[in-house]
């Protein structure tokens, strides 16, 4: 039966609720010093804040080398009554310190597989990444081995877009060469290069399509969203839409951090997309979509 793997072990997909799609309860990267994600008692008060606006699952894309706590992320989803999905995977390269990816560059599959297979705590999903227009030798060979992962297991992949940019030649790679289905495939980050064009062609693949990080100034993320969305709707792709906050900072977090948080998809961005596109719309981006999305028949 098709289900969601969770920290806390697999549940129906049916049974996700309202989920943000693309978050973080802990990240570390030498990219963001000072500004690390490792506090659990923060993790948990987001996660509390988060469910007492009626959310019940968050996703963390936080992958392999990057500060996971998977523990830590259990004990939270447990403590706060909210799902936490976890990835596997590993972002671009200057995140990790290169003896790290060397050491592992031959065994990258065997470690996504034990991820979501074996480990006292489970991911539910295979992180990676692509760059700026592109995919270099790294980001090639992390998304060869995650498909080796997804075809041993079923599991979906989430992909970061660097500005939102190289959706279609991660598809091309993906779901061409290596032979992924597309509705396996979360192409992240899309708002953050609002070309509506790319974005329609991105859905059309069958691709699932996450718009994350509201509220970032420095991205155009907000006031092109409801345009962005809009357009796919109207073009019939309203079956492909995630959101999500990806909270990556402390700065960023509502319960800590003073900035919008978890809370800020269900408190201002869900008023709005009902008033524009109505509660049909709502639910299906917030409960539907995800439940097809995250779900996998694991082998």
């Amino acid at each position: 039966m098709s289900a969601v793997r969770t920290v806390l072990g697999d549940v129906p997909a049916t049974e996700l609720g309202v989920t943000n799609a693309h978050d973080h309860l802990f990240f570390r990267s030498p990219l963001l010093p000072g500004q690390e994600l490792d506090d659990p008692r923060a993790a948990l008060d987001e996660l509390r804040a988060f469910r007492e606006l009626g959310g019940r699952t968050v996703v963390q894309w936080t992958p392999r080398g990057l500060g996971r706590r998977l523990t830590e992320a259990a004990e939270a989803s447990r403590a706060s009554g909210v799902r936490v999905v976890a990835a596997t995977g590993l972002h671009q390269a200057a995140h990790y310190a290169p003896e790290r990816l060397a050491r592992e560059r031959d065994r990258l599959a065997e470690l996504f597989i034990a991820d979501l297979t074996t480990a006292p705590v489970r991911a539910g999903l295979i992180k990676v990444a692509g760059d700026f227009h592109g995919l270099n030798t790294h980001a090639r060979q992390v998304m060869t081995a995650a498909a080796q992962a997804h075809h041993a297991t079923g599991s979906p992949i989430a992909v970061h877009l660097e500005l939102g940019t190289g959706a279609l030649e991660v598809l091309e790679l993906l779901c061409g060469q290596l032979a992924v289905p597309a509705d396996r495939v979360i192409l992240g980050h899309l708002g953050r290069s609002p070309d509506t064009g790319a974005q329609r062609e991105a859905a059309g693949s069958g691709a699932f399509l996450a718009f994350d990080g509201p509220s970032r100034a420095h991205h155009a993320t907000d006031w092109r969203l409801l345009d962005e969305l809009t357009a796919l709707a109207e073009a019939g792709y309203a079956d492909r839409i995630l959101l999500g906050g990806d909270t990556t900072t402390a700065a960023a977090r509502a319960a800590s951090g003073g900035g919008p948080g978890m809370p800020h998809l269900l408190r201002r961005l869900r008023p709005r997309l009902a008033a524009e596109l109505g509660s049909g719309f709502v639910e299906q981006v917030f409960v539907a979509n995800p439940a097809r999305a995250f779900a996998a028949d694991w082998r």
